[in-house]
Formats: structure tokens, C-alpha cells, sequence
């Protein structure tokens, strides 16, 4: 039986996405959906949207963008190199590309420039980077940063009473639209968890792999999960993203 599956953030973490990968025995007939931020942070940026761009040839794949994906989109459109970015392991993506040619460039920006900001399944499912803010849903939202950037829909999440947040008749509006809503961009280890978190119908499946967290993969449908080692065991001698 086919499945679906969602993964987190990666952030430069070949090493991590290549043994995730494995430890959930990826099938032909599986379904990837990726939440975003496939760059800044470890040292193979690059190399992470060549293995991706090679997985679409074979396998049922979406990729969602995230805002570090946008980052990266900008520098290979015309070398647009904001500060915040180079901070926030702009500068190990642009490592990562020395002795890349210009047509493999022109591909990864490609792969980049058609990515949609969400994707909803045939079960109502939302999965989309950060969030939204509009009570009629991602179509209507007036700002696109907000499918990047937005992070109140999951402190909208956490804040809700433990009590109530597991009936539906509870949830704010824009929880009400989808059976459930999959996102990425904040990561889990901010609050000393390295597994998926899930609060109403959100789950929250960055688990901190562009610090020293493990990359994750959840099956929707089962909701079990495979993870890798923590990032800083696979690229001793790195930093990742220290902000």
C-alpha cells in the first residue's frame, strides 16, 4: 500500500537526507511531500536539490518552498546576497556551489522558481512551510511571505487549552478549513523536542536538523516517523545554522 510521507526541513543535510531516506524504506509507489527550506545551513546545498531533482525522476514527489528556499532562489537569479541571509547559512550555499557550472546553476532555479508555496491533497490536507494568516485559506492570503514566513498559525496552536485543542469545534477558523495542516520553519528543538509535534490538527515536522536536531519523516496516515542521526554527528567540524 502506497504511502504519503512528509519531510522536514533540511537545510544543506545531505548526509541526513540520504540516511532518512533509507531508514524509511522509501517504495516506488510512496508519495513525498517536502515542507521546504532544502538550503542554508550544513555544507551540501547543492548537492541536496541534485538528489532531489534526481528522486522526481522516479518518485511521486512534491516540493513545497520555504523561505530560506527563496533566499537561495534570489543568489542563483542574479546574486542577490542579503546580510540576514549570509547569516543564516547563505554563505555555506554559496560554498557549496564552487565548481558548479552555469547551466547546473540555471537548473537548480529552475527546480527553485516552480515550487509551490502549498499543496492540498485529495483528503483536505494542507502542507505548506510556515503558515497563513487568512481565515478563508492560503488562496486568499494577501502577502505570499506568509506561506514562508508566518508563524502564528502554530503559536495559534500551542496556545490553545490542551483541554479543547483535540476538538474540532475549538480550533480557530482557518484550523477548520483542513482535516490537517503540515508545516515546517519553526523548529521543534526550540522547545527541547527533536520529534514531530502536534497540537489541534497542526503538526509541526521541522525537528531542528539546520541546528542539532535529526531530519524527520512522518507517515500522514500512520503517523509513524523515521529520523536521522542529529546533523552535528554527520558534519562534525560544522556549525549548521547558529541563529
Amino acid at each position: 500500500m502506497s504511502r504519503t510521507l512528509v519531510v522536514g526541513d533540511i537545510h544543506g543535510g545531505l548526509k541526513a537526507l540520504i540516511q532518512v531516506l533509507e531508514r524509511a524504506s522509501i517504495r516506488h509507489d510512496d508519495h513525498l511531500i517536502f515542507l521546504g527550506d532544502y538550503v542554508d545551513g550544513w555544507s551540501e546545498s547543492a548537492q541536496v536539490l541534485d538528489v532531489l531533482l534526481q528522486l522526481k525522476q522516479k518518485q511521486s514527489c512534491v516540493f513545497i518552498k520555504g523561505n530560506h528556499d527563496v533566499w537561495g532562489e534570489k543568489w542563483l537569479r542574479n546574486e542577490e546576497r542579503e546580510d540576514i541571509w549570509l547569516a543564516n547559512g547563505g554563505r555555506e550555499t554559496i560554498n557549496s556551489y564552487v565548481g558548479s557550472t552555469d547551466d547546473e546553476k540555471l537548473h537548480h532555479l529552475d527546480f527553485l522558481e516552480q515550487m509551490p508555496y502549498y499543496h492540498i491533497d485529495q483528503q483536505n490536507r494542507l502542507f505548506i512551510h510556515a503558515g497563513f494568516t487568512s481565515m478563508h485559506g492560503p488562496i486568499h492570503e494577501f502577502y505570499n511571505t506568509n506561506f514562508s514566513w508566518d508563524r502564528t498559525l502554530w503559536e495559534t496552536a500551542l496556545a490553545l487549552d490542551p483541554l479543547m485543542a483535540e476538538e474540532n469545534i475549538f480550533y480557530p477558523k482557518r484550523f477548520r478549513l483542513y482535516s490537517e495542516i503540515y508545516i515546517g520553519h519553526t523548529p521543534t528543538v526550540n522547545y527541547f523536542i527533536t520529534a514531530p509535534m502536534h497540537r489541534a490538527n497542526v503538526w509541526n515536522v521541522d525537528t531542528g536538523a539546520a541546528f542539532g536536531g535529526p531530519l524527520t519523516i512522518l507517515d500522514v496516515d500512520s503517523k509513524l516517523y523515521w529520523q536521522s542521526d542529529p546533523l552535528p554527528e554527520l558534519y562534525p567540524g560544522e556549525i549548521g545554522r547558529n541563529k
